[in-house]
């Protein structure tokens, strides 16, 4: 057993952890965050996706005695006192969400790729999420919410036709 000590979400937390146990199972099992999903266990599929110190990481692939120190973020941290995100809003408004199985590992990469990149076109918002896998919504859905969360997604009433 090794101490470790992370701030989550803006929280503080001290707990003592086995050597092998992943952060993923931490967060879900030890501290009850189980918005993070366990999909492939081998950092393939994006769904346990959260943020550590600035940058996204699947967390099936750290140990939890590698976060020692860390400020993560998961998907628990993203409503502000009962109010979704606007991100959230916007994949709410675009449907964005199927069986939402991925949406918070999603969400999280898509976090982090407007924290570097407020206004990302089509194709970098296609290049950000390629590391999550969603099977239900075919992505246009989401890449609709990101742009709208942006900005930059024009209704259909809003086009001009010449």
């Amino acid at each position: 057993m090794v101490k470790i000590k992370v701030k989550i979400n803006g929280e503080t937390y001290i707990r003592e952890v086995e050597e092998n146990r992943t952060l993923l199972h931490f967060l879900r099992e030890d501290l009850g965050l189980t918005g993070t999903k366990e999909g492939c266990g081998a950092g393939e599929c994006g769904a346990c996706t959260i943020i550590m110190n600035g940058k996204s990481v699947n967390s099936c692939l750290v140990l939890a005695p590698e976060a020692d120190g860390a400020a993560i973020e998961t998907i628990e941290g993203e409503a502000k006192q009962g109010k979704l995100s606007k991100l959230q809003q916007a994949f709410d408004k675009h449907h964005a969400v199927q069986c939402g199985f991925c949406t918070p590992g999603m969400i999280m990469t898509i976090k982090e790729l407007l924290a570097k990149n407020p206004k990302p076109t089509e194709e970098e918002i296609r290049q950000g999420i390629e590391g999550n896998f969603c099977r239900c919504t075919g992505y246009q859905q989401i890449i609709e919410a990101v742009q709208d969360a942006t900005g930059q997604r024009k209704e259909k009433g809003d086009l001009k036709y010449v």
